[in-house]
């Protein structure tokens, strides 16, 4: 049975977002690791039958449906405490800038797209995804971690836009402002770490 460990991420001195916010954000990802290894390890109990229809299936399917909200915000908190470093901010780096040219009019129109998903009523992610297929950048909103995840696409940039990122240092009607503090936080070389790791058809770069 696979074990995840929270994985450590040294952000102390963010512009815009405070050291206390980090050490709340970082407790409650650690929640998310936990749950997901408790939700791992009660399905393995499943399988030991090796039929799970044998099993109590209402409480099976629960809990798979709850392994995917709890894993993903494990997952998502990871991308989005790693895209981001003291000092960092400036613009996108050369590759990821050549997908967004593709994709969109300009940078500014992506950033400004991107900026205005963030900003998006209810509680989710603003999320620039890369289509393998094409090497188009497109910004998406998801919810509740699982839903609106596009089947195939890469995160590339992931900003979390729960209230909980921000209401230490924000009110809630000042999420814009929080949005450009994490913007003058991005750490653009992840970026395009993400970008080098994908397989992508060989004609779109």
């Amino acid at each position: 049975m696979k074990t995840y460990k929270p994985k450590q991420f040294d952000l102390s001195g963010l512009t815009g977002i405070s050291d206390k916010t980090l050490e709340l954000h970082f407790k409650l990802y650690e929640g998310y690791v936990s749950n997901t290894n408790s939700l791992t390890e009660k399905l393995a109990g499943y399988f030991k039958s090796g039929n799970v229809e044998q099993s109590d299936f209402a409480a099976y399917s629960e809990l798979t449906r709850r392994l995917g909200f709890e894993y993903n915000g494990m997952v998502l908190h990871e991308y989005y405490f790693g895209n981001m470093k003291k000092q960092g901010g400036g613009n996108p780096g050369p590759t990821f800038r050549a997908a967004i040219e593709k994709s969109f009019p300009s940078v500014d129109v992506w950033r400004n797209d991107f900026v205005g998903v963030g900003k998006m009523r209810g509680v989710g992610w603003a999320i620039a995804y890369l289509d393998p297929s094409t090497g188009w950048v497109s910004n998406h909103w998801i919810t509740l971690h699982e839903t609106n995840n596009v089947a195939g696409f890469v995160p590339l940039l992931v900003m979390d836009v729960w209230e909980h990122a921000f209401l230490l240092d924000y009110k809630p009607a000042e999420r814009p402002k929080y949005i450009e503090a994490f913007l003058a936080n991005v750490d653009w070389s992840s970026i395009e770490k993400r970008i080098g790791r994908v397989q992508v058809s060989a004609d779109w770069r």
